[in-house]
């Protein structure tokens, strides 16, 4: 009886592990998967725990091998780019992953790439992508929030509905995304909130559709400047300028910057001190382009730091507005350089529009039409 049973066990095992893995039909669209580390590759050192975990150690072919139901919707390419965490991630890696990128979908057999990344700072990355990827052919950034070896790992069904997404025609035309948890998120827009699954959010605007049973849904579409309409031109680009971010808060003295500093966003909900005022003046005086946010991200209009109501000072007279109009660089000294406003975009993400506005232009009027179109 022992051995009749041994021998239906091996029956068993024998072609359970003779199985060949799927092989994508040719008709299906071409995706190339390129992974940055992240969670999405991350293992623990205790397996199937809550333990901590080590991002960025899982290659890419070991990350889609783990989820073979890609290849019933796409034939999959891949590449590793890096394999770190993504605090580790450079500007000098957003430029040379944007070239990369640009490369790659000058080939007409590739439908779009996914772009795995760490959560942490992939927000950053993805709209310097929505600002420099020069195409209409999708573009999606995905990322995990718990490790691929950890309990109930969202990263498989994550990259799933990103390669659906990259692979559908109707994601051509929608800029850069971001998909997590099912939702398809405009990179302008997508923040992450907290880190737990559906932490990720588009505000109340970046929402372009899900990812449902029948693949990608889209709802809407994003309305600024972006792919093919992109001003912004890296392939001569090795360095960005350097761009500070700072915020004011009760008691601030001001930032104390570098020699190389060639623009300062400053972040703040009301006024500033007086200590911070005068730090602000001094950065306009020497021509450091200044620019105004909301932490929010919300809609503020610019002026000038001195004294007053107002979060950069009294109400000041526009100073231009670009093409499309709207509110312009302004100033409450005409002796002094503009300040910029911004519209509807994170802090974060205002220094990266500036980082890549100052590779064009230093004129604060100039500066102020690409905060007001993209």
């Amino acid at each position: 009886m022992t051995r009749w049973f041994v021998l239906a066990l091996l029956l068993v095992a024998v072609p359970a592990a003779a199985q060949p893995q799927p092989v994508p039909a040719p008709d299906l669209p071409k995706v190339r998967v390129i992974a940055t580390g992240g969670t999405i590759a991350g293992v623990q050192d205790a397996p199937g725990t809550l333990g901590g975990y080590r991002a960025g150690t899982r290659s890419v072919s070991e990350i889609v091998q783990s989820v073979p139901e890609l290849t019933r919707f796409a034939q999959i390419e891949t590449e590793q780019f890096s394999n770190v965490a993504s605090p580790e991630i450079m500007p000098s890696h957003w430029v040379a992953l944007s070239k990369r990128i640009n490369e790659l979908l000058q080939r007409a057999d590739l439908a779009g790439i996914v772009v795995t990344h760490g959560t942490d700072r992939l927000e950053e990355t993805a709209f310097f992508l929505y600002l420099t990827v020069k195409s209409d052919k999708p573009v999606v950034v995905v990322g995990s929030q718990r490790p691929a070896t950890g309990i109930s790992p969202d990263g498989p069904i994550n990259l799933l509905s990103a390669v659906r997404t990259a692979g559908a025609p109707g994601a051509r035309g929608m800029g850069v995304m971001v998909v997590m948890d099912d939702r398809i998120i405009s990179a302008r827009e997508n923040r992450k909130l907290y880190p737990r699954t559906g932490g990720f959010s588009g505000g109340e605007m970046g929402m372009l559709g899900v990812v449902a049973s029948r693949g990608p849904e889209f709802f809407f579409t994003p309305a600024r400047r972006h792919g093919v309409d992109t001003e912004f031109d890296i392939t001569a680009v090795d360095t960005l300028p350097t761009v500070e971010l700072v915020f004011s808060y009760p008691g601030g003295e001001g930032p104390r910057l570098g020699p190389n500093t060639q623009g300062v966003v400053a972040v703040t909900t009301s006024g500033f001190s007086p200590s911070e005022r005068d730090a602000f003046l001094e950065i306009r005086r020497r021509g450091i382009v200044l620019v105004q946010a909301f932490p929010s991200g919300e809609h503020v209009a610019g002026g000038s730091p001195g004294p007053g109501p107002g979060p950069l000072g009294p109400q000041a007279v526009p100073q231009g507005g670009g093409r499309q109009g709207g509110q312009g660089a302004q100033t409450g000294n005409q002796n002094l350089p503009p300040t910029v406003s911004v519209q509807h975009l994170l802090p974060q993400k205002a220094r990266i529009l500036l980082m890549l506005a100052l590779t064009k232009t230093k004129d604060p009027g100039e500066i102020q039409r690409f905060f007001n179109e993209y």
